[in-house]
């Protein structure tokens, strides 16, 4: 599946016009025009037919995510200094430390069953 495909099975999905997906690609301020939008989306026989870039399909997977789900709130240090200093995630649970495979301790000897004596 090219990106082409991608693109517009997410255009038919999200029933996207060219003017939509323009304004998405200007949110993570990508321009293009509708024209070359529109070689996108024409058959791949057609003479302007244009292949979809990873660049141009990134970029509007991102702004896909800014238009649906608003733009991120601004990160304050403020509040990211003191849950580190109370040792607290922003979903307020304590932080619990990462728990050590067993075979990771340098110190860990394994214990051989003993052999039966004949004796």
């Amino acid at each position: 599946m090219t990106n082409n495909d991608i693109f517009k099975k997410l255009r038919v999905a999200l029933k996207l016009r060219d003017d939509d997906i323009v304004k998405i690609l200007e949110l993570v301020d990508f321009r293009i025009s509708k024209s070359e939008l529109g070689a996108f989306f024409r058959n791949e026989d057609h003479p302007k037919y244009m292949e979809c870039g990873d660049q141009i399909l990134r970029n509007f997977l991102n702004g896909l995510v800014i238009h649906l789900r608003g733009p991120m709130p601004p990160k304050s240090s403020k509040i990211s200094k003191s849950l580190k200093s109370k040792n607290i995630t922003k979903n307020n649970r304590d932080v619990k430390p990462a728990l050590k495979k067993a075979g990771s301790n340098k110190n860990f000897k394994k214990v051989n069953p003993q052999k039966k004596s004949n004796g």
